[in-house]
């Protein structure tokens, strides 16, 4: 009887201790941190390279602005700046595709939709660079986890990687491809 009431006396001890620690951990404050900065905001290099042909040049300037737009994750900006671009591009010779993509990301505040169309407007501008530029260097880059690791093509200015498809999430996931010349 004694062995008993020892084991009932520890196990009660033991409860007891566990009960006070956990409702210790209950009136304890949470501590939660809260990032205030300004979201950074990135910017795409400037074009270093001379155009054969001013309207392609406005084509890719502006081209920038909306990959500028998604790689700082604003829809709204991209919106914005693709409306624009679509309107240089139906004073070209772009092809349906693109111009339909590109009406998709001027229409769409989703930036997961303006991300999906961008990348069929990066290849289609690619095709457009071909032989247009008088001098300089473009940079094709490639995202290998774009689109559940599919991978996606854009196209920059500069060799540094900002990553259109993931924006600040995974900045400079990527690598330079080719250079277009």
């Amino acid at each position: 009887m004694k062995k008993n009431s020892f084991i009932f006396f520890f196990a009660f001890a033991a409860f007891a201790i566990t009960s006070c620690k956990e409702t210790a951990k209950q009136n304890e404050p949470e501590v939660v941190t809260v990032d205030n900065a300004e979201p950074k905001t990135y910017e795409i290099a400037k074009v270093e390279a001379e155009f054969n042909d001013p309207k392609v040049e406005a084509i890719f300037d502006q081209y920038l602005q909306v990959e500028a737009a998604l790689v700082n994750t604003d829809a709204a900006k991209t919106a914005t700046e693709s409306s624009k671009l679509e309107a240089l591009l139906k004073d070209s010779e772009a092809d349906e595709e693109t111009q339909t993509a590109v009406a998709a990301m001027a229409a769409s505040e989703d930036i997961a939709v303006q991300r999906e169309n961008f990348e069929t407007l990066s290849s289609s501008i690619e095709k457009m660079l071909q032989g247009s530029l008088k001098s300089g260097t473009l940079y094709k880059q490639y995202c290998p986890m774009a689109f559940n690791n599919k991978g996606a093509y854009w196209i920059s200015s500069s060799k540094d990687i900002l990553n259109p498809y993931f924006g600040d999430k995974m900045l400079k996931c990527g690598r330079v491809d080719s250079e277009v010349k």
